[in-house]
């Protein structure tokens, strides 16, 4: 019967594409997708590739949305009756975990049911969905917004944080404040825009018993309070940004169940204009893990969001080793430089030379330690490191037009991954790798990309090696061969096959191989995906 739901709804959809164009005069409109990922599973006893959770398996979601004048109205879909490695145990079910009802009149907007907000950069408030991590931390509650004069904008919201099928107990509930100064100034008007913010967010959680041995249990807060402040300054190629967050005490599974506030400061600069741009940032966390539920681990239920200040690289082997912020407490830099050679100079060449320089560096901080649960738990003098370096990532990239038909990007990078503090065990890692990326235009619609990369150190694994070749057909088809193989340690490949094809808003990828147990990150969130080999399927559809 699930099934028949699912393929009734997949049926439907281009026949509600159709109605929504044909009521387009009534200012009716409706738009969605429909995303479905599928693995024919196989064992492999070389990966530890399993097929334990079935011969079918299958990520699938509909994205439904009306919108109108007045009111809009939305729900998703998801299915994940038999999901894809990575996403067992607590994702495993289908059902309609989000639904919307938005009322919009003159400044003012009022939305009932499951929504997603960020308060500044999201230190004590931010909710998302990132599907390829399987997180959906949605507020399932009410959410106003009011601009009642020029320049300013107010939120306020409650409700129950969505944790997989469930919702966790505890109310979140918080007010957001923005003004957008250069509204009210003349003199500012297109010249400086200056923004200043100040948010709450208070966390309602009902007890429960946490011992600190046989005979005495803690005194939970039922009430956990944060606060936020920002500023922000843009003045013609210049801009500022700083923003502070504190909360309150919260004894949780990550910190130790102990009493201390946690706090984050960051401080950014950038300076960009053609040709050439810079960008200095650091950031200070102490005990920032919030989350809905206390006594929850892994990657659900945070309420907040620390971005990691590290570069998210999309090459494979510069992305094998990424850095998971760490709550409890971290410095973090970053600065990127990056400039263009002009053409027709002795470094620029006919067409140009655009070089980027980044450089990441997360420490922890010094803590002294008072006690553990129940206590105090540390004290952190605000400049001190600690003995550790998390990670660190230094990386050149180079990107050079050859000829009319010929472009290449190179980069070289430098890394280090403490995997005892990321993951829990494994040392830390030192590694060089070396990339070259080459796009060669064969014919005006045929287009033939190259990958060469290769990871050395001494350490882990050992050695990597990656080798792909892309060739596109313009505009429908795309065929990709990768392999990924660590001389090293496994001597074991990691090869896949695709064909991709587009045809309109219908993408369809298909395609074989193997997939190595790892880590996948985005935002400094990361979670374990375990091997596996098979067949894929992938359909993407937006209307």
């Amino acid at each position: 019967m699930k099934t028949y739901i699912i393929a009734g709804l997949l049926l439907c959809v281009p026949h509600m594409e159709m109605w929504a164009q044909e009521n387009n005069n009534e200012k009716l409109n409706l738009t969605g997708s429909v995303q479905s990922d599928v693995l024919i599973p196989q064992e492999d006893e070389k990966t530890g590739a399993t097929k334990s959770s079935g011969d079918f398996l299958t990520n699938t979601y509909i994205d439904l949305n009306a919108t109108s004048k007045y009111v809009d109205a939305g729900l998703r879909l998801e299915y994940l009756k038999h999901p894809l490695p990575g996403f067992e145990n607590d994702f495993k079910g289908w059902g309609v975990p989000n639904f919307y009802v938005k009322g919009r009149y003159k400044t003012a907007e009022l939305t009932l049911g499951t929504f997603y907000e960020q308060f500044g950069l999201g230190f004590i408030l931010r909710t998302y969905e990132e599907r390829s991590l399987g997180i959906d931390n949605s507020l399932l509650g009410a959410r106003l917004l009011v601009k009642p004069v020029k320049g300013v904008t107010l939120k306020v919201l409650s409700g129950k944080q969505r944790r997989y099928w469930k919702y966790n107990h505890a109310l979140v509930s918080g007010g957001d404040v923005e003004l957008n100064l250069d509204e009210w100034f003349k003199a500012l008007k297109d010249k400086t825009y200056i923004t200043v913010g100040a948010s709450f967010v208070n966390k309602h959680e009902g007890d429960e018993d946490i011992m600190t041995d046989a005979t005495h249990r803690l005194n939970l807060p039922h009430n956990v309070n944060a606060f936020d402040v920002r500023a922000s300054l843009q003045h013609g190629a210049f801009s500022v940004l700083a923003e502070y967050a504190m909360k309150g005490q919260d004894p949780s599974f990550d910190n130790g169940y102990i009493y201390r506030n946690g706090y984050v400061a960051m401080l950014s600069g950038s300076y960009s204009k053609r040709g050439m741009s810079v960008l200095l940032q650091a950031k200070r966390s102490v005990n920032m893990a919030f989350r809905s539920a206390r006594s929850m681990t892994g990657t659900s239920s945070f309420i907040n969001h620390l971005p990691p200040f590290t570069m998210e690289h999309s090459y494979a082997l510069a992305a094998l080793y990424p850095y998971a912020t760490q709550p409890g407490g971290e410095w973090a830099y970053q600065g990127v430089f990056g400039y263009t050679f002009p053409k027709h100079t002795f470094l620029g060449g006919k067409y140009g030379t655009s070089m980027k320089l980044n450089v990441s560096h997360v420490h922890g901080i010094r803590r002294n330690e008072k006690g553990g649960k129940g206590s105090d738990g540390y004290g952190s003098a605000f400049w001190a490191w600690g003995p550790s370096t998390y990670y660190q990532d230094i990386n050149l990239q180079m990107e050079k037009k050859l000829s009319k038909s010929v472009k290449l990007n190179l980069m070289y990078m430098n890394q280090l991954y403490n995997k005892t503090v990321i993951e829990g065990e494994g040392g830390v890692i030192h590694s060089d790798i070396f990339i070259a990326d080459a796009k060669f235009k064969l014919a005006s619609k045929a287009t033939l990309r190259t990958e060469v990369q290769y990871l050395s150190t001494k350490d882990d694994d050992g050695d990597w090696l990656f080798g792909l070749a892309e060739f596109s057909l313009a505009p429908s088809w795309m065929f990709t061969i990768s392999d990924m193989y660590n001389s090293g340690k496994t001597n074991l490949h990691y090869y896949q096959g695709l064909v991709t094809f587009l045809k309109g808003a219908h993408r369809i990828q298909v395609g074989y191989g193997r997939t190595r147990s790892g880590y996948n990150c985005s935002g400094g969130v990361c979670r374990y995906i375990p091997a596996s080999k098979g067949f894929t399927l992938s359909y993407n559809y937006n209307f």
